[in-house]
Parts: structure tokens; C-alpha cells; sequence
């Protein structure tokens, strides 16, 4: 295995004279393995210099994966854009009273989505969309179900915890039996999508009316009970502070250490783009860099940190796998519209497993197929690629 073996590049950081003593003593904690705190997390936020997070990012990247990073072959079904809630950061859905330019998917047009993949080696279907008053537990059920009939080998991935605590309500039922049914149904794993930013005040600038932070979190909880493993995200780079963004990553870590149910930390760049908030500016690569390694520091018992390529663009993906990052997600396909509606890099965003590998290689990493719950399908480090898979769509 092929390591940059940074051990020595942080020790020569560590030898400068200039180099603040906080610092200095929370780089002796990652050495050792030690575990960072809150307040050491909060310097990193405000003292940190790029050279430094990246290269002790990269020391445990490396100690837990070596040059591996993963990559699955998925699609996306977004059964509406039309909601119910007011996120002020979204540019993606329609309210349901003004929705002439959203979509409403039925079951049939789902599953047409589906069909679409037959006899390709996809391994997940993830879903995901707005909070849609008519799509309720029951219509999920019913579609889950269809989807486990049609392809049974499919890994169904779906749902935040915000369309989650929408159709427990509605449909009158507790998390855990909520939970129970959709898994039963066929339901594997979740994302991690809705988390936002926990801190209570933030929540109420940026999306006052949906799930808070303990229903999301005793969401994802009741998921791992049963056994089943979810992600977790974080929005970045509006009006949260620096102590709230080590809260938010506290509080995961924390049920984290609980249940061991959460496979990768998602943080996701704030695009300002087609909202409530384009008067704020966004992060800048840099800043998105210095967030990265700061994640895969403080989220140490978090197997991996995901950047999702088509909301950094391609070129800063390939530089976050040297500030902590171990996984890009996936092929994905171009209906995923979450983040292309923001004013994301990727307006169209598709990659097939030749190009995506390919990008992985030109970073000097390894680029290994997964599953869903990381297990390994195929090493693409000695694959030669032609030219006509590189070019295709």
C-alpha cells in the first residue's frame, strides 16, 4: 500500500519556532492518537494554518485507509422538489401553494427510473426530495416494496431525517415504529441529509420550521438500533460561527460513540446561489479545505469523510483528498438537482466509473468500488481505461 507518510512532514512542522503553543500541543494529540476536545477544536478553527491541518488530516487519512478512496455506482430517484418547509439556504424546492414550476413523481415514474438500470452493475438507489404533504409513509412503502421486488440485490438508501419526522407525524406512528415499517418495506440505510447546523439559533435564522436537532438526531439513533447504518451532514459557510460548527460535529460524535451506526461525516458547502441568503458570500477553497481537515480531526471515530464532488466541482473534490477525505460518493447521474439548482460547480452531474476513477488517479490515490456500507467490490488502480470510456457520457 502506497503511503505519503506524513509522519515526518508534521514533525517538521512542529519544530518551527514560530508555531503557536495551542497548536503545537493539539499536533502532539493527533500523534499520539489522543482525542481532541472542543476547545481544541475551536482553536484549529480560529489559529489553524492550511500547511498544518492539511498535513495532520492527511497523517490519519492515511493511518486509517491508506491511498484508498472509495467510490460507489449509484442513482439518484428525487421524488419532488415541492415542500412544505422554508429553508431560507435552499434553492431547490417550490412551496407546495406555489408550485407550478416543481415536480411530483408518481410510483409508476419512479420505478420507470429504476428500470433504467437494469442490467447495469449500480449497486444503489438513493432517495431523496422535498416534504411533500400527499407523499406520506404509506406512498414511500408502497414504492420501497416495488423497488425490492423488481431488483432485490438494489441497496435501498433514503430519506432525511426531515421526511422522516414529517411521515412519522403524519401517519401517527412513533420513530421506532416508523422505522421499523420502512425497514421491514425494504429501506437499508439513510443519509445524512437535514442536519444543517444543530445550534438552536441558527436553526431558527436559516430553517425555523422543520425537524430540530434532537428529533434528528433520535432519528438516526432509532436507524441504528435496527441495525441500520446512516451519514450525517453539515451545512458550512453562512451565518454559523465557528463554536457552532464544533457543537454540531460534538454532538455526532457523541451519538457516535453511543451507537456506532454513522458511516461518513458529509460537510456541504452553502451555495448562494437562487435563495433566501445570496447576499452572503461563499467560503472560499481554501476555507473549504481548512473545514475538511478539521472534520476528519474531530470526527475520530467516524470511518469516513466524504466530499460530495458534484457540489465542490471536480478540481476541489481532487484537492480534499489530501486535507482528510477518503470517499467522493458516487457516479451519481444528471437528475440529481439539489445542489446544480445552488449554482454548484457540476450543472449537469454525471460521471461514469472510468472518469470518476480517473479523477481519483490524477490525485495520486487509489480508487476502489464500494458498496454502500464500505464493503469492497473492486481495486481500479491497475485498470487502463480507453479513451472511448473516459469520453462517455
Amino acid at each position: 500500500m502506497t503511503m505519503r507518510q506524513d509522519y515526518p512532514a508534521v514533525q517538521t512542522l512542529l519544530q518551527q519556532t514560530n508555531l503557536d503553543a495551542a497548536l503545537k500541543r493539539i499536533a502532539e494529540k493527533v500523534l499520539q492518537q489522543e482525542r481532541i476536545t472542543p476547545e481544541d477544536g475551536l482553536i484549529l478553527f480560529e489559529k489553524g494554518d492550511i500547511g498544518l491541518l492539511g498535513a495532520l488530516a492527511n497523517l490519519v487519512r492515511e493511518r486509517m485507509h491508506g491511498d484508498k478512496t472509495y467510490f460507489n455506482r449509484n442513482f439518484h430517484i428525487e421524488p419532488t422538489n415541492v415542500c412544505i418547509f422554508t429553508c431560507h439556504f435552499c434553492s431547490y424546492s417550490r412551496l407546495y401553494k406555489n408550485r407550478e414550476d416543481g415536480w411530483e413523481l408518481s410510483i409508476d415514474q419512479m420505478m420507470d427510473m429504476v428500470k433504467k438500470y437494469d442490467n447495469q452493475p449500480v449497486t444503489e438507489v438513493h432517495i431523496v426530495g422535498g416534504v411533500h404533504p400527499k407523499m406520506q409513509l404509506d406512498f414511500f412503502v408502497e414504492l420501497i416494496k416495488q423497488i425490492k421486488a423488481h431488483r432485490p440485490d438494489l441497496h435501498i438508501k433514503g430519506f432525511t431525517a426531515v421526511e422522516l419526522d414529517y411521515m412519522f407525524r403524519k401517519a401517527k406512528v412513533s420513530i421506532d415504529e416508523g422505522m421499523r415499517i420502512l425497514n421491514e418495506a425494504g429501506l437499508q440505510s439513510m443519509p445524512g441529509g437535514g442536519a444543517e447546523i444543530f445550534a438552536p439559533e441558527v436553526r431558527a435564522k436559516i430553517c425555523h420550521d422543520k425537524v430540530d436537532a434532537d428529533g434528528w438526531l433520535a432519528i438516526h439513533k432509532a436507524a441504528h438500533l435496527r441495525g441500520m447504518h446512516t451519514n450525517a451532514t453539515m451545512l458550512y459557510g453562512h451565518v454559523e460561527s465557528f463554536a457552532d460548527r464544533i457543537d454540531h460535529m460534538e454532538r455526532l460524535r457523541s451519538l457516535q460513540d453511543e451507537t456506532g451506526g454513522f458511516n461518513t461525516f458529509i460537510p456541504l458547502k452553502f451555495r448562494n446561489k437562487g435563495n433566501d441568503m445570496s447576499d452572503i458570500p461563499e467560503t472560499s477553497i481554501v476555507e473549504d479545505l481548512r473545514l475538511y481537515a478539521i472534520a476528519r480531526l474531530y470526527m475520530d471515530n467516524f470511518p469516513h469523510l466524504k466530499a460530495y464532488w458534484p457540489m465542490l466541482g471536480r478540481n476541489t473534490a481532487q484537492l480534499t483528498l489530501s486535507f482528510g477525505v477518503n470517499d467522493l460518493d458516487g457516479t451519481i447521474d444528471d437528475t440529481t438537482k439539489i445542489y446544480s439548482m445552488a449554482g454548484s460547480e457540476e450543472q449537469n452531474p454525471s460521471m461514469n466509473t472510468a472518469q470518476l476513477a480517473m479523477l481519483i488517479k490524477q490525485a495520486g490515490r487509489r480508487p476502489v468500488e464500494r458498496d454502500t456500507v464500505y464493503n469492497e467490490i473492486k481495486d481500479y488502480t491497475e485498470v487502463v481505461f480507453s479513451d472511448e470510456e473516459l469520453l462517455t457520457k
